[in-house]
């Protein structure tokens, strides 16, 4: 269990939270289940407890409107009889009910199809050495300490000349971890923290009314920005956004902001999904080592990131996890995979598992980032005579079987290299093929999300106007 001190004094301290950090008896009952299960009749089996706790408040006009908290601890039993395979799950794990979970889960296992691809992991792929990933932050900050964070960014989001009302601004903490017990001898568990901070400031009124918005967000509160540059941040957004003006249907290059530009890196791991290969319902399903990209593209999955908001050094299925170039030099270099989908396309697993205490294992990423260009965000622009920048995108028009490409978006245009006047209700649309193959990313990376890229410039996407 990782520490990390904070000093205000409107937070909790460690000790008061010394329950909700233990984790030993969701490993006691990870454990007793899967025993269960193997006395039962399960020839090998598999438990996991999940944590979740969290809280948050809501302020608008400088009042709370809302204030939730939830907490609850769930549990999971998965078991293989021969190559069939059940999962059962319960949030009750008092009396008997630990044998009773387990003869159930048995009973339904003898009954279900046979899959070839079931089945845990070999042995020697599950993790030994787990890193210090400092995920958690210990200190849990109290609802009035959660209540000045949201305020602060409200009023500092007022401030802003220009901006007619709030949005509602909101704050919010957890703690949330996972235990892994397998019949093969794995037992692992984590937790990490969770920070953030939001805004929303509107400009205008009536059906001249324009939003915007900022966040930040962390797994230590000495990691997040501070409220009043979040609100600050939300409310010159909006007022640059003021009094929109519509463009005509065009073809010009489109720059995508660092805070919507991960969209794209999402849309190839995405199509990179294992269990989509196997299913032939990506349009990458025959990618596989060819160059999808300019050579100078590198995109990364780090799940060993310290402090990363999705670090873990083992996946759910007890597999180790390592630090994976998904994109390099252009090339697609392999697919996201778990046990059962590698064995599907005869692969070996990447240790990309997730999984919930009510499903079996499927693939997904951890930290993503796209690597950081030689160019400046101005520079990317700078030969730009008209073109669009995007700030924002709506919709999910994304095919990812065909890779055909549509979202609604807003941002402001471009003219001779510079941002002049804002710019709403467009579409942009294109192929991701031909997206992927004219990326050229700026030099300005910061790693903020679960998934980051720089700003990215495209080339020759549609815009449908006016």
């Amino acid at each position: 269990m990782n520490s990390s001190p904070n000093a205000s004094s409107s937070v909790s301290t460690k000790s008061d939270n010394s329950d909700l950090l233990d984790q030993s008896v969701l490993s006691t009952l990870a454990q007793r289940l899967v025993e269960a299960a193997k006395k039962a009749g399960a020839d090998a089996a598999d438990a996991v407890a999940v944590r979740g706790v969290s809280h948050g408040v809501e302020v608008r006009d400088g009042k709370v409107e809302a204030s939730e908290r939830s907490e609850g601890d769930d549990m999971g039993l998965r078991v293989f009889v021969g190559r069939r395979q059940a999962v059962i799950s319960t949030n009750d794990m008092s009396g008997d009910n630990v044998a009773q979970l387990a003869e159930r889960a048995v009973a339904m296992a003898r009954v279900a199809p046979d899959d070839q691809y079931v089945g845990l992991a070999d042995p020697a792929l599950l993790a030994r050495d787990f890193a210090n990933l400092d995920l958690l932050d210990p200190v849990v900050p109290s609802v009035s300490e959660l209540e000045r964070r949201a305020v602060e960014a409200e009023e500092a989001a007022l401030a802003v000349k220009g901006v007619t009302k709030s949005g509602g601004a909101s704050a919010s903490t957890g703690i949330g971890g996972m235990v892994l017990v397998t019949s093969t001898g794995f037992q692992g568990s984590y937790l990490r923290s969770s920070h953030g901070v939001s805004m929303t400031a509107i400009v205008g009124d009536g059906t001249n009314m324009e939003r915007d918005y900022a966040f930040t967000s962390a797994l230590h509160a000495s990691d997040l920005e501070s409220p009043a540059s979040v609100g600050k941040l939300a409310g010159e957004r909006t007022v640059a956004r003021a009094n929109p003006r519509k463009v005509p249907t065009c073809k010009v290059p489109v720059v995508y902001d660092p805070r919507i530009s991960n969209s794209l890196v999402g849309h190839v791991i995405g199509a990179a999904n294992g269990a989509s290969v196997a299913r032939k319902t990506t349009f990458l399903k025959d990618s596989l080592g060819k160059q999808l990209f300019s050579s100078n593209i590198r995109i990364i999955d780090d799940p060993l990131r310290v402090r990363g908001l999705r670090s873990q050094s083992f996946d759910a299925e007890g597999v180790a996890t390592s630090r994976q170039a998904i994109i390099d030099g252009g090339v697609l270099t392999t697919w996201l995979l778990d046990c059962a989908t590698a064995r599907e396309l005869g692969m070996t697993t990447t240790g990309h598992a997730h999984r919930g205490v009510s499903s079996s294992p499927s693939p997904g990423a951890y930290n993503l980032h796209m690597e950081a260009g030689d160019v400046s965000p101005e520079d990317l622009i700078a030969d730009i005579k008209e073109g669009f920048y995007v700030t924002d995108l709506i919709g999910s028009g994304v095919n990812g079987v065909t890779g055909d490409y549509s979202r609604g978006a807003g941002g402001f245009w471009i003219e001779n290299g510079k941002l002049t006047y804002a710019v709403s209700e467009i579409t942009i649309a294109g192929h991701l093929f031909e997206i992927f193959k004219s990326m050229t990313p700026a030099n300005d990376l910061t790693f903020k999300y679960g998934v980051n890229a720089p700003t990215v410039r495209v080339e020759g996407l549609t815009i449908a106007g006016r």
